[in-house]
């Protein structure tokens, strides 16, 4: 063991946004730990001040470019909520279609062409391309049909055109139903199924690192979700309203970050695929379940780094409740429908919904002339900072007796495995500008 370990990382490459990595020992023993996260906040919550509900969605869908369709959700559900806006069954099983083609498109991102890489000893996906084609091309095919099922039922592949308050800003027909439904049963599930195979294959290369964690996510009696339900977490059997999710994420600031923390049972909770696997595992379907046994993903799992594994287990089930949802639009068969006139008023109304990195909130009040007062947005992210540093904080003692690079790595891999926004989670709330 060398006498001094010093590491820093500035910055984390393979994630989105500015995140530093920060390690120093001397013989053995560790001196400073810290996951840093320096990225200037972008004021969001400022931004929607002044602003009428209809564009609530056009300005938060920009606050990610690879969670465009969730931020768009949330907003679009919070609009709805203060201003008593009612969505159609059929609209709604839409919506629930148009998520899952951003959550294949963000899990089949991360685990191809930013997780795996470390798995295979890689500094990206483009050395793998010789050595590893087939699968190469398989994440390529896939993340394509995410993308143009994202310009099928969004408008267009980032940042939505078509996702309105009360519906959709244009009517699907059944042919098109139709086609997709084809293209998932013989073209994306036997895809999936190979990635399954290629992410089995390298399991034994995920460190076995666990730590006790609470996990947070949406819960729904009826259904695995990602789109409807109340808080709840594997610490409590308590189901809490999204209304209250303050009182959940209890947000605090933190001196080595600009996102701020947050914290609900423990010192740290954690969200993402992880998560909603460990809430809700029971719920998944047959395929989604079948795959997760494969890949020895069991309820319960306190590796930070399966959430890797978790991530294909809910591609797999994504699109397998896809293809139900589009059985029960073409049994119904498929109706035009108009959005809904709007009657203004004032009213303050909180969306959720689960981005593919976990749980995301935004409350919005409005005036009477249904202009935006105040804003709060709590990003997934935001809400995995914390935990990145007590995942540290118990990985180091156990490895700091390696070589230095070793270290570096299972500390990047472990950021990584959290897939994190981070320019999504700096946000800071009551701004004033002078």
């Amino acid at each position: 063991m060398s006498n001094t370990v010093d590491i820093n990382v500035h910055h984390v490459t393979r994630v989105e946004g500015h995140g530093n990595i920060v390690l120093r020992a001397r013989d053995g023993k560790i001196e400073k730990v810290e996951w840093q996260v320096p990225e200037a906040p972008r004021f969001f919550e400022a931004m929607v001040r002044g602003r009428p509900w209809s564009d609530i969605q056009t300005i938060v869908s920009r606050i990610c470019g690879i969670c465009s369709i969730t931020h768009s959700f949330a907003g679009t559900k919070a609009v709805e909520d203060a201003l008593g806006i009612e969505v159609s069954k059929q609209a709604d099983k839409l919506r629930h279609m148009t998520h899952y083609a951003e959550y294949m498109q963000s899990h089949i991102l991360h685990v191809g062409y930013l997780a795996v890489p470390d798995l295979l000893g890689a500094k990206s996906v483009v050395p793998l391309v010789a050595t590893h084609g087939d699968a190469v091309k398989t994440v390529i095919r896939l993340h394509r049909a995410a993308n143009e099922w994202s310009d099928w039922l969004a408008g267009r592949t980032t940042h939505p055109v078509t996702i309105k308050p009360g519906g959709f800003s244009r009517n699907f027909s059944d042919s098109e139903v139709r086609e997709w439904k084809a293209r998932l049963e013989k073209e994306v599930v036997p895809d999936l199924k190979a990635i399954a195979g290629v992410v089995l294959s390298l399991a034994d290369k995920l460190p076995a690192f666990e730590r006790p964690t609470e996990y947070m996510a949406l819960t729904h009696p009826d259904y695995y979700t990602y789109y409807h339900g109340k808080i709840t977490s594997t610490d409590t059997d308590e189901e809490v309203d999204i209304h209250e999710f303050e009182r959940v994420v209890n947000e605090y600031v933190s001196p080595q970050s600009t996102a701020k923390w947050t914290k609900w049972h423990r010192d740290s909770y954690a969200v993402g695929a992880l998560a909603r696997f460990n809430n809700n595992a029971d719920q998944l379907l047959p395929l989604a379940a079948e795959t997760a046994g494969k890949l020895g993903l069991k309820k319960g799992c306190g590796n930070p780094y399966m959430n890797n594994v978790a991530q294909v287990v809910e591609c797999v089930q994504a699109v397998e409740h896809a293809l139900q949802l589009m059985d029960e639009l073409l049994t119904a068969g498929l109706k035009e429908e108009t959005l809904p006139d709007v009657k203004v008023r004032a009213g303050e109304g909180v969306g959720c919904v689960e981005a593919p990195r976990g749980i995301l909130f935004h409350r919005y009040v409005f005036d009477k002339k249904g202009r935006c007062e105040r804003a709060n947005i709590c990003i997934p992210t935001n809400q995995n900072h914390a935990n990145i540093q007590k995942d540290f904080e118990a990985l180091v003692p156990g490895i700091i007796d390696r070589p230095q690079d070793e270290i570096r790595l299972m500390m990047e891999m472990l950021v990584r495995a959290y897939d994190p926004c981070i320019s999504c989670s700096t946000h800071y709330l009551d701004v004033e500008f002078v």
